[in-house]
Formats: C-alpha cells, structure tokens, sequence
C-alpha cells in the first residue's frame, strides 16, 4: 500500500485531471455537483489506481484525503488541477462534458515521479 504522500500525490493528479485550465468559472454550474474520480498510474511508482471523491461547486473543484487541493472548472469544462502535501504534489489536466471526463497526471513524492491518466463520472 501506498504512503499518504503518494496517495496525496495521486489524488492531486486525479483531480488536474479534472481541471484543464484556470478560466473563467461564471458558467460552470453545468459541472457544479459530486464526481467520483478514477486515477491510473501508467509509469513510476505510485498505486495502480485509486478511487476519490470530488466536489466542484461554482467551478471550484475540492477534496479531501489529507492534501491541499485546488483546482477550476472552466466554462467550456477544461479542468486544472494541484493537489499537494508535505511529501509531494501533483497536477492533472483533462475535459470535462456533462456527466463524464478525461485527462492525465503527474506529480512528484519523496519515492519518486509518477504519471498517469483518469477518469470521472458524475454522482
């Protein structure tokens, strides 16, 4: 099992993955609501996958899991994304439609760089 930090690390790329850029928010109620949140890791040594739970409301996209999470949601549903604690941090980029999205990560912890890509669905 991973250590908090990777987890950490991890999470903060899910959520980039969720956030492509830091635009405009003013009509981003379309993506407002809870997401469940998959993250792959395709190279280094970071889990295989987790499973998060996020919120976006008013564009903002936030979690918990023991990590600084910031993030937005743009209006056209481009998502950006870093999450970080005290042993590493990450950033994810991706789209969001109205019920689903995509994108990738990376991040850094003290074991090492690690990449990937997720997946979110609404709900």
């Amino acid at each position: 099992m991973l250590s908090t930090s990777i987890r950490a690390v991890t999470m903060a790329s899910a959520l980039v993955a969720c956030t492509l850029s830091l635009a405009s928010t003013a009509n981003a109620g379309p993506y407002d609501g809870s997401w469940s949140v998959t993250v792959i890791t395709r190279s280094g040594p970071c889990d295989p996958s987790y499973r998060y739970g996020v919120s976006i409301i008013n564009g903002v996209v936030t979690g918990g899991g023991g990590a600084s999470v910031s993030g937005r949601v743009s209006n056209s549903g481009a998502v950006s994304v870093l999450v970080s604690s005290s042993t590493g941090s990450a950033r994810g980029s991706g789209h969001l439609s109205r019920n689903s999205g995509s994108g990738s990560w990376n991040g850094q912890s003290q074991q090492g760089r690690c990449s990937g890509v997720w997946s979110a669905q609404r709900g």
